[in-house]
């Protein structure tokens, strides 16, 4: 089974990056974050066209999250207990018995601002959520947009990031309660160098000169750590025109 996260940042400008994508890559299941549609608008058709069903939970112009598909989602759960947000950041769905949680993190625009309280507060009530999930599903993959970089070795340039957003220590402590319900970094049972991103600012040829960041991630429990083949950062439809500043990451499962 293949499984990838992707922030596609508008999935109407980025459809046909998708589409082309998803032919090319054939992934199993996606997860992705920052449609910016209304349900009614997502484009199922064309998804199905390209043998995905969908699931979605969306909004105009901000965030939105979907799974798509080859095979049923069921169990899907679009609000979570105790988190009262008009904002669509969370969804999630069984397919082929595993447990799909789909997450865009909150920003937190600048450390110390009342985004920043916030998207703490997310967090611990996400990690609650999981925490009961983990339990209820043991073949659990969590993944998305984190908009957090887990350690230096995610940031081109540590030292100038220092402790600013997405690197603060609230929000790195705030990851690891996470990952501490035994959930691992995919990426990292693979790879261990840093220099590897998934997102690049728009500005200052930033891709080009890999000025990244490493914020998309999938985390994986321990059931299916030793079903775990690679887990990948497709730079490939970040040099395609008009591109998401976030790239596709990919893990496969031996199921």
């Amino acid at each position: 089974m293949k499984i990838a996260s992707w922030n596609v940042n508008s999935l109407k400008v980025r459809l046909p990056h998708l589409q082309q994508w998803l032919a090319d890559a054939a992934p199993d299941v996606v997860a992705l974050q920052e449609t910016k549609l209304e349900d009614s608008k997502f484009p199922v058709d064309e998804i199905a066209a390209l043998g995905y069903r969908s699931v979605y939970s969306g909004q105009k112009t901000y965030n939105g999250v979907a799974i798509l598909a080859r095979g049923e989602i069921t169990e899907v759960v679009t609000d979570i207990p105790g988190l009262d947000d008009p904002q669509r950041r969370i969804l999630a769905g069984t397919v082929g018995g595993v447990r799909v949680v789909n997450l865009y993190v909150v920003n937190g625009k600048a450390v110390g601002d009342e985004k920043y309280a916030y998207k703490l507060d997310w967090l611990a009530r996400v990690r609650d959520f999981l925490a009961e999930e983990i339990v209820r599903y043991p073949k659990l993959v969590v993944l998305g947009d984190f908009n957090i970089c887990p350690d230096d070795r995610d940031v081109y340039d540590p030292v100038a990031w220092g402790e600013d957003i997405l690197c603060s220590p609230p929000e790195r402590a705030g990851l690891a309660a996470i990952t501490a319900l035994g959930l691992a970094d995919s990426f990292r049972l693979f790879e261990a160098e840093a220099g590897h991103f998934s997102w690049w600012d728009y500005r200052q040829a930033a891709f080009r000169r890999n000025m990244g960041l490493r914020i998309d991630l999938i985390l994986i429990s321990d059931a299916l750590k030793s079903l775990a083949t690679s887990s990948v950062i497709d730079r490939t439809p970040r040099t395609w025109e008009r591109p998401s500043d976030h790239t596709p990451v990919a893990l496969e499962l031996a199921l």
